[in-house]
């Protein structure tokens, strides 16, 4: 009879715990977002776009299973790209053949006008836009604007189904977000997730705030849309960081009021103007904010100014940092280029910047970015066999040939890099062009702005390299 007793009080004992887990699994899936509404309202304003390349290349030797039905068919089933060859023959010499590859879009006005990616119909000799009612159109692409991966393309049709717009600086890291798009050419597909980060800056994209999600986001989803709960479009899927090329949780979207801004002037002109300074700028460490005196590590600063660019000729000088542009904070070096960059060239605004240790406000004029880069020479190298300085480095005077290639600055050609300054990244063929807020006019004067630099104290080197300034940030021991 005891054991009976013990087994029945084990069994209410489970039956407590399983009942006490049911309940939390019901609250907590009451706390789930349920986004079947969204996807009925706003999945017929999503589109599959089709886009079709000529390419010339000699196509002896291709695969003879391109040509088999069964293959063709696997590779239509997953949305995969396929030459598809003249006649259906493959292994004539120099003949053109076509690439397809799928993307997403979505329609933003009654009238056609649709938003994807830059790199969707990017070399795209045919665009085909196909709705959610199965109707298929040519698309014209109106513009594409590469620095943010925006591009505006027409379907000719009225009467059609249109997203709304949301407020992407309204969204909180935690949020719940949808797509909705073509993974694998897998038309009206939606995947959901949280918003992971705002904000995000990535390599060579310095001009887009991108909203980084881990919603599944694969190839075909670019150019989809990012929905917020209440069903407005937040963003634009545009990358993912992978390296097998599927969804590992890394997802980013372009803010949807950058969109809108490119958007609207690819309308009107087809083409975009941005807002341009002729600057080259550096993230702050804390190493450097030591060297600058600095109390934070706010602020974008300035490694080098173009010579008779809107910069130079509005009084910014290298070694500046910009704390404010026309009233707006910057905290971190890539807040600048997006807040230049959406200012209207031409426009005169006022330019708060720290300047050896006191704060200047200048009045700047804002100039139209250039449609080409400025093409910068090299500095060459030179050997020689100085003595090496505490820093490690072995420098040399710049030669009035190497003077002019760099546009008349001065400065001290790195011939050999060791110890503390080869840690710090200098190397070879650098020019040191200043010591902290300095200008170096020649090797005696470095050496004795050197001497005068107590052991532990850290110093910022400008550095040329290549086209481009840098400061390094190092601290001087030795002798």
């Amino acid at each position: 009879m005891q054991k009976k007793s013990i087994i029945r009080k084990y069994i209410v004992v489970l039956s407590v715990c399983f009942f006490h887990i049911f309940i939390n699994q019901i609250a907590f899936a009451k706390d789930l977002p349920d986004f079947t509404e969204l996807y009925e309202k706003q999945s017929p304003a999503v589109v599959n776009i089709s886009i079709t390349q000529v390419m010339h290349a000699n196509t002896a030797g291709m695969p003879s299973m391109l040509d088999d039905d069964g293959m063709q068919d696997l590779f239509k089933h997953f949305g995969i790209p396929m030459p598809s060859f003249p006649n259906g023959q493959g292994g004539a010499p120099q003949q053109d053949y076509k690439t397809q590859s799928l993307g997403s879009g979505f329609i933003i006005s009654n009238d056609g006008y649709i938003l994807t990616n830059a790199h969707v119909v990017s070399e795209a000799d045919e665009v085909v836009v196909k709705l959610f009612d199965k109707r298929e159109f040519k698309a014209k692409i109106i513009g594409a604007d590469r620095r943010t991966d925006v591009a505006l393309v027409k379907i000719e049709s009225s009467g059609l189904p249109k997203v709304t717009f949301g407020d992407p600086t309204k969204l909180k890291v935690g949020e719940w977000v949808a797509a909705i798009g073509s993974p694998f050419g897998l038309e009206n597909t939606m995947t959901a997730g949280i918003v992971s980060a705002k904000g995000r800056a990535l390599p060579q994209e310095n001009y887009v705030p991108f909203i980084q999600t881990d919603v599944a986001i694969n190839p075909g989803n670019s150019g989809g849309p990012l929905f917020n709960l209440s069903g407005e479009v937040v963003g634009i899927n545009s990358q993912i960081y992978s390296r097998t090329g599927g969804s590992v949780g890394l997802s980013f979207s372009i803010p949807i009021d950058v969109a809108i801004d490119v958007s609207n002037q690819l309308k009107a002109t087809g083409k975009i103007s941005r807002g341009w300074l002729g600057v080259a700028i550096q993230e702050i460490n804390k190493e450097l904010a030591d060297s600058f005196g600095m109390k934070n590590t706010n602020g974008a600063l300035i490694a080098g100014v173009e010579k008779n660019g809107p910069a130079d000729k509005g009084g910014l000088e290298a070694g500046d940092v910009i704390t404010k542009f026309d009233g707006k904070s910057i905290i971190t070096s890539n807040d600048l280029p997006r807040v230049v960059g959406i200012t209207k060239p031409g426009k005169i605004v006022p330019v708060e910047v720290l300047r050896k240790g006191g704060i200047k406000t200048l009045s700047m004029g804002v100039g139209e970015m250039p449609t080409d880069p400025t093409d910068n020479a090299a500095v060459p190298k030179a050997p020689a066999k100085p003595e090496v300085n505490k820093l490690g480095l072995v420098l040399k005077e710049l030669t009035p040939q190497q003077k002019k290639k760099i546009k008349g600055k001065s400065g001290l050609l790195v011939v050999d890099s060791q110890g503390v300054a080869a840690q710090a990244g200098i190397s070879r063929g650098d020019v040191i062009l200043g010591i902290n807020n300095t200008e170096v006019q020649s090797l005696d004067q470095f050496n004795k702005l050197l001497v005068v630099s107590p052991n532990g104290k850290a110093l910022a080197l400008l550095v040329l390299r290549g086209e481009n300034t840098l400061y390094v940030p190092l601290k001087v021991t030795g002798k």
